[in-house]
């Protein structure tokens, strides 16, 4: 998997843009100056660039070494902080430091096996009281073909979230379809889910 998104993100430009998740600015109520922040499956770095921007101290990951170096050189010409790391998220270590917010953004590569698994890392990684912001596809997003993985066993419903979530405080649970313009990667009529939650 990380040789395939290695080769992506070699290509020329950012393959997602550099400007943060839409989903982030319409919810940047919850980045809150001082806090401590995860940025989970980061890519080249638009998302972890904006929380740092925000005053967050941000920690990063990803998989892919092409990708990290390409966003700690975005985070260089913001002039913005970030703890950047390689490392896979299946060797994620959830438990090493808990985290007042933690944003898993389009990070819908997983299986439902391997899906349970990281979801429950992500409330793991949280400390009490600490937000939980994912953000992703539905499958009616196979129909548009805009982004994100061609599985639909991948993408995320309203119950199955409500579902994996369950211990914690759900604060928004929705899907919806709107235009999405970040970078070539994702780009056009999208079928997303936001789920924005805190743990007890």
């Amino acid at each position: 998997m990380t040789n395939m998104w290695d080769e992506r993100y070699a290509k020329p430009g950012f393959l997602f843009g550099t400007d943060p998740a839409r989903f982030l600015v319409d919810h940047q109520s919850w980045l809150k100056p001082g806090k401590r922040a995860l940025a989970v499956a980061d890519g080249e770095g638009r998302n972890s660039v904006y929380l740092a921007e925000k005053g967050m101290q941000v920690t990063a990951f990803d998989a892919s070494d092409v990708a990290v170096e390409k966003a700690r050189g975005l985070a260089m010409a913001h002039e913005a902080r970030v703890d950047y790391r390689h490392a896979d998220i299946q060797d994620w270590d959830w438990e090493a430091d808990p985290y007042d917010l933690v944003a898993a953004i389009f990070i819908q590569f997983a299986g439902p096996v391997q899906r349970a698994e990281i979801f429950e890392g992500l409330q793991t990684a949280l400390k009490p009281g600490g937000i939980l912001m994912l953000h992703g596809y539905t499958p009616k997003q196979l129909a548009f073909g805009t982004g994100g993985p061609p599985d639909a066993e991948n993408m995320y419903t309203v119950p199955m979230l409500k579902s994996a979530f369950r211990n914690m405080k759900v604060l928004r649970l929705e899907a919806y379809e709107r235009e999405v313009d970040e970078g070539r990667g994702h780009s056009g009529r999208s079928a997303l889910i936001d789920l924005i939650a805190r743990k007890i």
